[in-house]
């Protein structure tokens, strides 16, 4: 039985990726081997500054944006949030975290027997997002990236010199670009079926496990018909 190729997109210091990706933890651990579970960022706050005052301005800038993730985050339950996070620390840009992430994506050795939760990027990803929703942390900052390093388990050394090398640049490049080009609109996104299913938002993980299990059962002839 061949594995589902789950193609997920987001930004890190986008709320609703942070809120779904027990959505996506608890998918990997349901199907493991099942499911082939491939990661890519998504440039949502390109310029926070830029995107907050604009699209909030009339709303609080980013005092209202901050109270709009509060009021998300408290529709769930264990989803920890800071009260400083957008109202006092403000990450200037999700380019800088997800250069990061790609560069430590580089210095993994891709083990297929490793568990999702378990890889080297998506443990890298998970640290990043609680060091900004949980502890309130810029992650844009190079000083809490070599933290997050230490964290899991990897030399911030060598990832800065994936980053001066331009290897980590021409993979988030690729990320940006492929985005583009399969037309995700936002974060999070989920791509299944070669692109012909794209679920897109705030996604309850009843629906995307249905959408999953069809697509398994599809792809592996479980719904063939007769005629």
């Amino acid at each position: 039985m061949r594995p589902l190729k789950v193609v997920h997109f987001s930004d890190v210091l986008c709320i609703w990726a942070y809120v779904g990706q027990t959505h996506l933890f608890r998918l990997a651990e349901k199907y493991e081997t099942r499911l082939d579970v491939e990661v890519h960022y998504c440039s949502v706050f390109p310029d926070t500054d830029a995107k907050i005052t604009k699209l909030w301005h009339e709303r609080g800038g980013f005092g209202g944006y901050a109270r709009h993730v509060r009021d998300v985050a408290s529709r769930f339950e264990n989803v920890n949030l800071h009260n400083d996070v957008w109202s006092k620390t403000r990450p200037l840009s999700s380019a800088s975290p997800h250069l990061f992430l790609k560069a430590v994506e580089l210095l993994d050795n891709d083990d297929e027997k490793v568990a999702f939760t378990e890889r080297l990027p998506v443990k890298a990803a998970t640290a990043l997002r609680s060091a900004f929703f949980t502890d309130a942390e810029d992650i844009a900052d190079w000083a809490v990236q070599r933290k997050v390093s230490q964290q899991i388990g990897v030399s911030f050394a060598d990832v800065c010199k994936k980053i001066e090398t331009g290897e980590a640049m021409a993979k988030l490049a690729a990320d940006y670009e492929l985005g583009q080009t399969i037309g995700v609109k936002g974060s999070p996104t989920y791509i299944l079926n070669n692109g012909r299913q794209i679920l897109f938002g705030n996604i309850s993980y009843g629906i995307l496990e249905a959408n999953v299990s069809e697509a398994l059962a599809e792809q592996n002839g479980l719904n063939a018909s007769p005629c």
